[in-house]
Formats: C-alpha cells, sequence, structure tokens
C-alpha cells in the first residue's frame, strides 16, 4: 500500500502542473463553491472538486502504468485485441503522460503492429474491423506529434471508408442499412460502431459535410425513436413517449435495442445509444435547433442519471459514462436540466461518481460483467476518457438555464 500511495503521489505531482488552476478566483484551490444564479436567484450546482479530480485521475493513471500493462510487449488486455490498448493509450495521452513515457512508448509500438497492407489496424482475421481501427485513429491522433502518424491516419480513414454500408455493397439509401458501420460478425451495422466511426473520421480530419459522415447520419436518424422527414422507418412509427427522442441499437431488418421491446412492441431507448448519437449529430455539424438534436436532449433531461446506464441498468455504464461526457462536452453546456427543472452540472456529478465507484487499486470495474466490462482495463481507460472531459478548466462558471434555453 505504500508503494502505491508513493506512486500515485508521484503521478499528483505530474498531473498538478495541469490541474493548478484555481476554478473561481476568489476561492482557494480545491474549493467547491455554490454560486448564486444571478438570474433567477438560485443556487447552482457544485462546481468540479480539482483535488478529487486530480487524485482520481492519478489513481487511474497508476493503475494502467503499473498494475494494468504488459510490461513485456506494451499491451493492455491483449486477449480482447489491439482496441483496449489503443483507448488505454488515448486516456494516459490526454491525461499528460508524454510521448516520452515508457508506458505510452511501448503502447505505441505494440498498436503499431496491427497495422494492415490495407490500411486497417486490426487483430488478424479479426471481426471489430471497424471498432479496432476507429480507436487506432483516436489513438494515433492524440499521438500525432510533427506528422508521424499522418499517413497512417490517412489510409485507416481511407479503409473505414470502405468498409461503410453504401452503394457499392448494394445498399442504396433506402437500404436500412445504408451508411452504416457494424461488427463484420453479426452482418450488419449498428448505432456503436457507427458513432466510432464518426469520431474517428472527424479525428482524422475528415469534413463534418463530407459524403461519408452525411450517409452516417442517414443512418443514426434512422437510430433514433423519432418520426421525423429524417426516420420513416417502422421502428419510428411504434413509439412511446417515454422513449421518443432516444436512440436504440439498430434499425435493421426488424430493428434491435439492447433495452428490448415496449409493451406496444416498440423499441426501447437507452442512454448509451442516445449520447452515442447525440455525439455523431454534433460531429456532423447538426445545429442545436435541429428537431433530431432537440429530441436527443429531450430524452437526456427526462432520463438523467449517472447510478445507471438509463434503460440498461448497469449494463454498458462505463462505456456510457464515455459517451455521455463527450457528447455533454461537444454540446457545450455546463448543466443539464432535468425535467423537474433541476439543473445538474454534469462535469461535477460524474466526477464524484468515479471517484466513489473507483477501487482501491485505482481501477475501475463492472460487477456486470457484458461487452467485457468486467476487464479493469477496458473499464479504466472508459473512466479516464470520460474524465478527460470533466477537466476544473472546462467547468467555467456559467448560469443554469431552462430545458428550452439548452437546446
Amino acid at each position: 500500500m505504500y508503494k502505491l500511495q508513493s506512486r500515485i503521489s508521484a503521478v499528483i505531482v505530474v498531473l498538478g502542473t495541469l490541474l493548478a488552476t484555481p476554478l473561481v478566483s476568489s476561492q482557494e484551490p480545491g474549493a467547491n463553491p455554490k454560486q448564486t444564479d444571478p438570474v433567477k436567484g438560485s443556487v447552482e450546482p457544485n462546481s468540479v472538486d480539482a483535488v478529487k479530480y486530480q487524485q482520481t485521475v492519478a489513481k487511474g493513471v497508476d493503475y494502467l502504468v503499473n498494475q494494468g500493462q504488459d510490461k513485456i510487449d506494451g499491451s493492455f488486455s491483449k486477449q480482447l485485441g489491439p482496441a483496449v490498448t489503443a483507448m488505454c493509450a488515448t486516456s494516459l495521452l490526454r491525461h499528460g503522460l508524454p510521448l516520452e513515457h515508457p508506458s505510452v512508448k511501448k503502447s505505441l509500438t505494440y498498436l503499431e503492429s496491427f497495422i494492415r497492407p490495407d490500411g486497417g489496424v486490426y487483430a488478424p482475421g479479426s471481426n471489430l474491423r471497424n471498432y479496432e481501427t476507429s480507436v487506432a485513429i483516436m489513438c494515433f491522433k492524440q499521438a500525432n506529434v510533427d506528422g508521424k502518424y499522418d499517413q497512417i491516419i490517412e489510409q485507416a480513414a481511407g479503409f473505414l471508408r470502405n468498409l461503410q454500408w453504401d452503394d457499392g455493397e448494394g445498399h442504396p439509401r433506402s437500404s436500412h442499412s445504408y451508411g452504416g458501420q457494424g461488427y463484420g460478425k453479426h452482418q450488419r451495422p449498428d448505432a456503436s460502431n457507427t458513432a466510432f466511426y464518426v469520431d474517428a473520421m472527424i479525428e482524422a480530419g475528415v469534413d463534418p459535410s463530407s459524403q461519408e459522415i452525411q450517409k452516417a447520419m442517414v443512418f443514426m436518424s434512422r437510430c433514433q425513436n423519432l418520426q421525423s422527414p429524417h426516420n420513416g422507418l417502422v421502428p419510428a412509427q411504434s413509439i412511446e413517449s417515454d422513449d421518443r427522442g432516444g436512440f436504440y441499437y439498430t434499425p435493421v431488418g426488424e430493428g434491435e435495442s439492447k433495452a428490448g421491446k415496449s409493451a406496444t412492441g416498440g423499441l426501447r431507448s437507452y442512454a448509451s445509444m442516445t449520447y452515442a448519437g447525440l455525439k455523431s449529430f454534433l460531429h456532423a455539424g447538426l445545429k442545436k435547433d435541429d428537431i433530431r438534436v432537440k429530441a436527443a436532449l429531450d430524452w437526456i433531461s427526462r432520463h438523467y442519471d449517472l447510478k445507471t446506464n438509463p434503460g440498461m441498468g448497469q449494463q454498458g455504464l462505463y462505456y456510457y459514462y464515455h459517451v455521455f461526457a463527450k457528447a455533454l462536452d461537444i454540446h457545450g453546456q455546463r448543466f443539464v436540466v432535468d425535467s423537474n427543472k433541476q439543473a445538474h452540472n454534469w462535469r461535477a456529478d460524474l466526477v464524484n461518481q468515479l471517484a466513489s465507484s473507483q477501487r482501491s487499486d485505482g481501477s475501475w470495474t463492472n460487477d456486470a460483467d457484458r461487452w467485457y466490462e468486467g476487464d479493469p482495463n477496458l473499464v479504466t481507460s472508459y473512466s479516464l476518457l470520460a474524465l478527460s472531459y470533466c477537466h476544473p478548466d472546462k467547468d467555467v462558471a456559467t448560469s443554469p438555464k431552462t430545458t428550452s434555453e439548452t437546446k
């Protein structure tokens, strides 16, 4: 325990220079003030606790560097393929570890060994080529100093472009598969893979108005429980009020939601796919007054919760935390106002939640071990990536806005 505390203290010293800026100039460092809304005279939700943030991040980084990584080849949970290594390396880089750090260098070297002649970055015989290549692009982009990975990123983006379901595979715009990406083993695209694809293409510098991104928006719009000019599929015509605006997994065939079906046979919305969908919409340049964005935000305001992945309980909880934080960071609002008009500082809430669920060794894991969330490296990378969008410097004091104002 003494050695672990010593290592954590050392990591805190390194990270401290990145986190030293006071949140509010009139407060002591690490203060967690409540501020008054000048418009309504109400009390704002707490700000991010800078000390708690710093300590939580430091413990997670220490776990990956000193316990999670294979010291010989630099991998993280290689039995799950290269994607976990890519996400762990990305999380370390996003929290300030330099490229020269041995853990970062080894993980990048390991990931480079999966670069294929076709431009993809995936394990031999993998059915996860879109997912693995997408997270590799995001990792290489984070490490791309002096253009070292420019060509690799460009070629990987080209590989992903060729995987997209469109006319080239016999799927015109009228096809439910059009514009999506998926796992090869299922022979159909889904919202999760398509969201990873959009993330990767944006990181690769693809214009949001490009054909490939807009094709993906056709697919993502069809994954939303919303009747609109963008979605006329059968699942969108049997929507219960509680599901309106949220997202499900795929519209292909009869459609599928990991949250199951409603009593009327509609596909249930759930949070992790809803935030993934919102994130993709915002990446693609949809405005906040777009009917699809407004409907997603309305669903979010009615289902704000960090104890569960709304609609799924504990399943996929840490994947949810990651897409929750990334989507809301892109959206740009400090607060989520729920259906009871209560404002939530989502960054502060998420920091508190992750600090409370972190294990004594610095890792995170999910007892509901679906989608490999029993693996501490994967779940710790999700948690650290989520925390990277909760940096105290991002928690700029503003007044809470009503639900309609956030849209």
